[in-house]
């Protein structure tokens, strides 16, 4: 007995000597490093580059083997495969690692000194546009609406024709009416402006995606998988309306509540949580919506 107490007060010891030569830098070093490997991963399984990462360990574990069995040209092949590692990862990783760091660069700070003019004119171009979705909705026509944020789009306007116009329902009704020469395309909305329509949007990444989804839902995810972006689909086929942002898209709005989660995602300094008439004075109901990722 008196052995396993001393065993025990000579582990607490060693403890105890550990965490005295521990410094605040160190722990926070920890918190960082975790920090950064828990984003990867959480990152790499949203994307094809987990798949790699599963072929890399693979490799890992044949080297380790051909390392106890003392294979020698099994050894001399993974040594040169991993001797260029760096450049292999950055070659095989390059829509990752890009995407990555546009998340890194994204920040809030183009919402600062935003006036309430601004968030005047804001309410007023998602109201023109939640209009304009709500009759599209109706009439079964397609359209695609991109809310640009502080990742700015500059090549995506480039594919398109530069429109520079307030946002109004019945311009946005004639960019999307069947068989005029931008319908097909996404439609750009910056600083409360139209700013470019018939503009080209990459598709998505993930091949998991719904098969129900269209070109234009995948077009959504794409380039809100790239940019921190707020999109606004309406489907041709069902007239369903809906809204993808991160990667995610959320189905089933109406000219409504609509107008209710664009605020929320593109004037979040707005309470939501008041009853607002907008639309007419009808007042917002709460929704909840069903995610697909």
């Amino acid at each position: 007995m008196e052995n396993i107490l001393n065993a025990i007060v000579s582990f607490f010891n060693l403890l105890a000597n550990i965490a005295s030569g521990i410094r605040i830098s160190d722990i926070l070093d920890i918190i960082l490093v975790a920090f950064i490997i828990y984003k990867c991963i959480g990152f790499f399984r949203q994307t094809r580059g987990g798949q790699l990462i599963k072929g890399i360990l693979i490799l890992l574990i044949i080297w380790g083997i051909s390392q106890w069995l003392n294979l020698v040209t099994m050894k001399w092949i993974l040594y040169k495969v991993f001797d260029s590692a760096i450049v292999v990862a950055i070659i095989l990783f390059q829509p990752e690692i890009r995407r990555g760091l546009e998340n890194i660069g994204r920040s809030n700070f183009g919402n600062f000194g935003k006036n309430e003019g601004f968030r005047q004119d804001a309410e007023k171009c998602i109201s023109a546009v939640c209009k304009a979705a709500g009759n599209m909705q109706d009439q079964r026509i397609g359209a695609l609406m991109v809310f640009e944020k502080s990742t700015l789009l500059g090549e995506i306007i480039d594919t398109g024709t530069v429109v520079d116009a307030d946002v109004s329902s019945e311009l946005i009704a004639n960019i999307f009416f069947p068989n005029t020469p931008l319908h097909d395309g996404a439609m750009i909305i910056r600083n409360n402006r139209i700013t470019a329509a018939g503009c080209i949007l990459p598709l998505v990444q993930n091949d998991n995606l719904n098969s129900s989804f269209g070109t234009r839902h995948r077009a959504a995810i794409g380039i809100s998988e790239v940019s921190d972006a707020v999109v606004v689909v309406v489907s041709e086929e069902t007239g369903i309306i809906s809204i993808a942002e991160n990667g995610t898209i959320v189905r089933d709005f109406n000219q409504v509540t609509l107008f209710a989660e664009l605020t929320k995602r593109l004037l979040p300094d707005i309470d939501n949580g008041k009853r607002k008439k907008v639309l007419g004075f009808i007042p917002l109901p709460k929704k909840k919506n069903k995610e697909e990722k």
